[in-house]
């Protein structure tokens, strides 16, 4: 069983709903929802482009999945980021635009909002003591010879190479998409998403997801909203 804590929008948000019917399934229910047909791109071509985003759910990492350290327990864990949710400040981002990462289509932010990475860097260190150390082979799954040095230190250290300074937010909609198919995808998600990448989207709540056995899809297990003024919300 391993968790992880990321930023997704409250289970009402209309980019959550949305999303969850892009990638084919809500990780706040477990809802499975067939696939899409948009134009000349069949459900189960965008079905099989979104097969390794629908096991995560829609998300934005911010403490990569971890197994428990000795000791702590979901429930410790769970009290914890309540708590660091309570005096945690929403961060507004002015929009999400449509961007390739690493050959994977994702909803990055415009430009590289400081308060947003400042939320980040603080996620990664107040949790790191549920995180347990790294086996052997989890290390060995990241490719470690294909990481930059700081990314390696950074897998050694915290877990996971893209903090920090390498930390880039993005909620991944697909798999990697090739040249030849990536203009036709891209066309697809601005078609399915719309008008919802149009406004402004508030970083507002952070979500312990969890992953129930290895390879199982990873389910919100609570949500917690950030500021002292709001109602915890619980899957």
């Amino acid at each position: 069983m391993r968790y992880a804590i990321y930023f997704t929008p409250a289970p009402d948000d209309p980019l959550t709903r949305t999303a969850a019917k892009w990638l084919g399934r809500d990780p706040f229910t477990g809802y499975v929802t067939p696939a899409p047909a948009l134009g000349r791109i069949s459900a189960a071509e965008i079905a099989f482009h979104t097969a390794a985003a629908r096991r995560y759910g829609f998300h934005a990492t911010l403490k990569a999945p971890f197994r428990l350290a000795e000791g702590e327990t979901e429930a410790s864990l769970g009290k914890a980021v309540d708590a660091f949710a309570e005096g945690m400040a929403p961060v507004v981002l002015p929009r999400l635009v449509i961007a390739q990462l690493d050959g994977f289509f994702a909803l990055m932010p415009e430009g590289k909002p400081a308060a947003l990475h400042k939320l980040a860097d603080d996620v990664v260190v107040a949790f790191d003591r549920f995180r347990a150390p790294l086996t052997e082979a989890e290390i060995e799954r990241r490719n470690p010879d294909a990481l930059r040095p700081a990314e390696f230190r950074n897998l050694c250290q915290w877990g996971y190479p893209y903090v920090f300074e390498a930390f880039r937010f993005h909620m991944t909609l697909t798999g990697r998409v090739g040249a030849e198919e990536a203009p036709r995808i891209r066309g697809a998600i601005e078609e399915f998403f719309g008008t919802m990448l149009e406004g402004p989207v508030a970083v507002d709540g952070l979500a312990v997801f969890v992953e129930p056995e290895a390879g199982a899809p990873f389910k919100v297990q609570s949500y917690h909203p950030l500021g002292r003024q709001r109602e915890r919300k619980s899957a």
